[in-house]
């Protein structure tokens, strides 16, 4: 994932105007543009919380810097390339129905693609809020959900979130985009307008998010691996929710025709991936 790393959070309430190295882009230096925020940085992009037309129109803007190790024309021509990739592999998804960010404006030649600010919580805090609860109650544990079990009502959210995501996942497939960098912190819980913070711990609407990796593929080999990069990310991050993945395979297997055929090509990543652990 291009963009990862969190940002310690300001002493104060206050958003904190960036004033970093590199200059931020020509966007942020208008007079009615609102002080950008840093949210997160990674080795290759910023990203930031502004606004878009209006202040009350929140936008998320990914900034790509120039790298100075790189030649000049080459840089410039890798940071066009993937603006305009990512900004077309979204336009496309949104067209579809695939529930991804709108773009609003871009510059290629200067780094940057604003697009819609998601709010709700990434997946991946969702569901470990939802297991250290579990873990508190001391109710977590392998056979949760199972028929029969004290906690199955409980574990019926979580089963429904992994069905949700198999479904997002599946319908973005079948539009010919394969995500790169598939793992529950690109994917968002977005809430209802009649949820509460209360009442949206495992519910929302699914939004993938970061399509920096991204490409138009309809191969089913691209799509297994990119199952198989969610399934091994899912595993490494909850490994107590583990037994739960297999719902978004369902789930994704019926979202679309020919899904079957890609879940067989997972198999064989499977054992690739298993091959390759062992020969280190």
């Amino acid at each position: 994932m291009e963009v990862q790393t969190p940002i310690p959070p300001p002493s104060t309430d206050a958003a904190t105007p960036i004033t970093a190295n590199p200059p931020l882009p020509n966007l942020f230096n208008y007079p009615s543009s609102t002080p950008p925020t840093l949210i997160a940085q990674g080795a290759e992009a910023l990203l930031f919380k502004s606004t878009y037309l209006l202040p009350e129109i929140p936008a998320a803007v990914k900034y790509r810097p120039s790298k100075p190790y790189r030649h000049p024309i080459l840089d410039q021509r890798l940071t066009k390339h993937r603006i305009l990739s990512e900004a077309r592999v979204l336009a496309k998804c949104r067209r579809e129905g695939v529930n991804v960010p709108a773009v609003y404006a871009m510059d290629e030649a200067g780094g940057w693609l604003m697009f819609e600010w998601i709010t709700g919580d990434v997946v991946r805090v969702r569901i470990n809020e939802w297991l250290e609860k579990k873990k508190e109650l001391g109710v977590i544990g392998e056979n949760d959900g199972a028929e029969g079990n004290d906690t199955a009502t409980d574990a019926k959210d979580a089963v429904d979130l992994m069905r949700r995501m198999g479904e997002a996942v599946g319908k973005m497939h079948s539009v010919g985009v394969v995500h790169g960098d598939l793992t529950t912190s690109n994917l968002m819980l977005r809430p209802s307008e009649t949820e509460t913070e209360a009442e949206t711990n495992l519910q929302g609407e699914i939004v993938i998010i970061d399509f920096g990796l991204a490409s138009q593929s309809t191969h089913d080999e691209d799509r297994a691996v990119d199952l198989y990069v969610l399934e091994r990310a899912f595993g490494s991050t909850h490994s107590r929710a583990e037994h739960l993945f297999k719902e978004v395979l369902v789930a994704y297997g019926k979202s679309f025709k020919g899904a079957l055929v890609v879940l067989k090509k997972l198999e064989g990543v499977r054992m690739r991936g298993r091959k390759r652990s062992m020969l280190g």
